[in-house]
């Protein structure tokens, strides 16, 4: 295998007990694996296999309902439903399906939202499946089960935390329940925080894989639930450490990337670097068919002659673009950024400065593209989806065929080696700067925050004009020409403290929105923001006000309060639950 987190390595007899039991039963609900089975699995080899398998669905492709529905990127769920960018594509294209979920029009049968479901609980599956059959392996030391148990119930607890951001009520199983058909009437946090408090208990700090967890991973995913549940001071505690003494499983320390571009090249020199904390693994033309793909972003390019010349999907919002205009003090515009003229606007463009994250983030005109030369007017597939192209999850021209599939796939050259980024330093950073507000130092999160902007500041990475692209290095050539009208600055010393909390809040999260644009954290973001005050559906209603004028696509769409902050439970899993008798599944309110 070339990679750790390999699609095919799951024996095809476990596959197939997964398969016969989803079509006829909960998810969950089907039994322990079959004698034959643990006879060729209880060793090693077998318990190893069935690891790789549960890190093989972090990407969202495999298992029960994986694929395009169920991205690990979360670009649907969590991006176009939180304004970052459009569906994309023309308006039949996915209308009945996609279209919905960022219109929050959606039906409780919706193939995405029950994909996504069933593959998170293929992952809980997998993992359980780990455990259960790791104490009947008789060649596996006790350090060796050690470190499987925390990596499996690690694993178990990324994807409850998925489950839990997306359906908020929904039933925990470990690997000690026979019977997987469990009602949802409890707050599974703590379940969650304890497999992933067992993953920094059990898991080393050093690994010989890099896309597996360690220890420090397992404390950043901790730190993050505790985020979530507005646990401040207790997260604090965990960044603090995180921050002075987290390293990766190759023991490199985390950092930032001076280059903020080798975080999305498909290069793979520059994958799992400093600045990655954990990501799906992906590769191509490793006589898979590339299945071991990025195939969860497959539609997500331009169209009709640029990288992937298919599909034309998930095209970025004017309000994301004109969300990174600044100041004339280097500053974002944090509640007037709609303000005025549209940045790229067919008719008399915004000419001010702007952040120059733009344009790692959002492929544009007359702004080059990689070595692609400038995005061509065709690359978007139709009017309503504005001027923008999607920019994070492409490959450089001259890695066309290198780093893009040319196996026998339907979609070849949208499957790419990008690896799929689900968190990253800058999330660390921006994350703790949220806690010191609330519980820490003011000025603390200040620093935490200008850590961040100073490499945007850093013109090595840079978009210039009149110069060729070094895939190789992921930076221009030649820095003389700047592609637009670039400044960016850190807040002077002491704004935050001046400005108080409510300033700092909104910095923070404003430096989110900009930073992590275009990686499926903003709905999350904005939902663990809300705790009921209706923030959420301010934020994306008016996204949707502004943005009906350039995407009529978003016609009819609006977030209600008190429902949208999660998305509905599949409704074929709550008839699953009742198959004999009243169904154990309750609907998530509003739906």
């Amino acid at each position: 295998m070339k990679k750790l987190q390999a699609k095919l390595i799951v024996p095809l007899v476990v596959l197939s007990v997964c398969l016969i039991y989803a079509c006829r039963k909960n998810i969950l609900d089907r039994p322990i694996l079959q004698s034959l089975n643990q006879d060729l699995l209880s060793n090693k080899a077998g318990v190893e296999s069935l690891l790789i398998g549960t890190y093989s669905l972090l990407d969202g492709v495999g298992g029960i309902g994986g694929g395009i529905n169920a991205a690990g990127s979360n670009w649907l769920f969590g991006s176009v439903a939180a304004g970052d960018a459009y569906k994309g594509s023309e308006p039949s294209d996915g209308g009945n399906d996609a279209l919905p979920v960022g219109n929050f029009t959606y039906t409780t049968s919706n193939p995405y939202i029950q994909s996504k479901y069933t593959l998170c609980f293929s992952g809980v599956v997998r993992a359980n499946d780990v455990l259960r059959i790791l104490p009947l392996a008789k060649d596996i030391s006790a350090p060796e089960a050690k470190r499987i148990t925390g990596e499996a119930k690690f694993l178990r607890g990324y994807y409850y935390f998925e489950l839990k951001k997306m359906y908020n009520m929904i039933p925990y199983v470990d690997e000690t329940v026979t019977d997987g058909n469990q009602p949802n009437d409890k707050d599974i946090w703590p379940d969650i925080e304890k497999d992933l408090q067992a993953g920094i208990d059990n898991i080393p700090a050093t690994q010989p894989n890099k896309g597996r967890a360690n220890k420090w991973i397992a404390v950043a995913y901790l730190a993050k639930a505790k985020m979530f549940q507005h646990k401040f001071s207790e997260a604090k505690t965990l960044f603090d450490d995180l921050i002075a003494n987290g390293i990766k499983p190759t023991g490199d320390k985390f950092a930032l990337n001076d280059n903020m571009q080798k975080n999305f090249s498909p290069n793979s020199a520059q994958k799992n670097s400093v600045e990655s904390v954990f990501a799906a693994q992906a590769s191509v033309n490793d006589n898979s068919g590339g299945n071991n793909g990025n195939t969860g972003d497959e539609l997500n390019f331009p169209y009709n002659g640029g990288p992937g010349a298919c599909c034309g999907w998930f095209n970025p919002s004017q309000s994301l673009g004109n969300s990174f205009k600044t100041g004339a003090d280097g500053l974002p515009l944090l509640t007037t950024f709609n303000d005025g003229k549209k940045v790229s606007g067919k008719t008399d463009p915004y000419t001010g400065t702007v952040d120059p994250r733009l344009d790692i983030t959002v492929g544009r005109p007359g702004i080059p593209y990689l070595d692609w030369g400038n995005p061509e007017p065709k690359w978007i597939r139709d009017p309503t989806d504005g001027v923008f192209n999607p920019r994070k999850n492409v490959y450089s021209q001259s890695e066309k065929g290198t780093n893009s599939s040319t196996e026998n796939y339907w979609a070849a050259n949208e499957v790419t080696s990008n690896n799929v980024n689900l968190m990253r330093w800058s999330d660390v950073l921006l994350m703790a700067a949220e806690a010191e507000v609330e519980v820490g130092s003011l000025a603390k999160a200040e620093d935490y925050v200008n850590m961040v902007r100073n490499r945007a500041a850093n013109p090595i990475w840079w978009v210039y004009k009149g110069s060729d692209y070094d895939a190789t290095k992921s930076e221009y050539t030649n820095k003389t020409t700047k592609a637009d009208n670039y400044l960016v600055k850190p807040y002077p010393t002491g704004t935050f403290t001046t400005q108080g909390k409510d300033y700092a809040r909104t910095a923070i999260h404003f430096e989110r929105k900009i930073e992590l644009a275009m990686e499926g954290q903003r709905f999350f973001d904005l939902q663990r923001w809300d705790q009921g005050t209706g923030s959420m559906a301010t934020e994306i209603n008016a996204f949707f006000a502004y943005d009906v004028n350039v995407n009529s696509q978003l016609n009819g769409a609006h977030f209600t309060k008190g429902k949208n902050e999660y998305y509905a439970i599949p409704q074929n899993q709550i008839d699953l639950s009742g198959a004999t008798g009243a169904s154990k599944l309750k609907q998530n309110p509003g739906y």
